[in-house]
């Protein structure tokens, strides 16, 4: 029989490193690997108006309803079907980032936030999520050496309140939550995610 799989989010503020990680950790586990937003065709349609550095308008409320929207399609067309199928997925952000961007970030309601994403994910949380913690200085020098997108291009004030939010939200949830230290070179940390993933979830 087969069992189903394991549901993994990768966390944290732009330039923690999670990219790379999610890779890493897919490769050893043989899972899917996908992102938010963009997962999906449609999901990528959404990601190209969200990340777009010309759309200095879109306003708070808007991008948080696009981001769930791209969340629920997600979810429906390939997060659910790879997990019943027995297939692990690890997911480049999850529903808490919209909870630390546009709820922290953006200081939109965080109940109205819940209410509606919980709505686009049937209530389908990460059965575990990867929180990769980095300064704020150490993420905006990695930043530094590639284009930025419209969040990355946000301002210090902005991303403080956003780890603040990771770090609210790992405390309020530690059986879901892993926090790791991301400040290891990349080959020690992804050995040191791998192990501590594994041990967690009995794989």
């Amino acid at each position: 029989m087969t069992m189903p799989g394991r549901y993994i989010a990768f966390e944290g503020i732009e330039g923690c490193g999670k990219s790379t990680h999610v890779q890493r950790l897919a490769t050893h586990l043989g899972a899917v690997v996908t992102r938010e937003p963009g997962g999906t065709d449609i999901g990528a349609k959404l990601r190209e108006i969200l990340a777009n550095v010309a759309n200095t308008h879109l306003s708070p409320r808007a991008e948080a309803l696009l981001m769930a929207a791209d969340r629920a399609q997600h979810l429906h067309e390939l997060v659910i079907p790879a997990l019943e199928s027995g297939k692990h997925v690890i997911s480049d952000r999850s529903l808490y980032s919209s909870l630390a961007y546009q709820g922290y970030g953006r200081q939109l309601p965080l109940d109205e936030l819940r209410q509606f994403n919980n709505f686009a994910i049937g209530a389908r949380l990460p059965d575990l999520v990867v929180y990769i913690r980095v300064e704020l200085s150490a993420a905006r020098r990695r930043l530094q050496k590639r284009d930025t997108d419209r969040f990355e291009r946000e301002d210090d004030a902005f991303f403080t309140r956003v780890a603040q939010g990771f770090d609210q939200l790992a405390t309020q949830d530690p059986n879901r939550w892993l926090v790791i230290d991301g400040t290891p070179p990349k080959d020690e940390l992804e050995l040191i995610i791998r192990r501590a993933v594994m041990d967690r979830l009995g794989l």
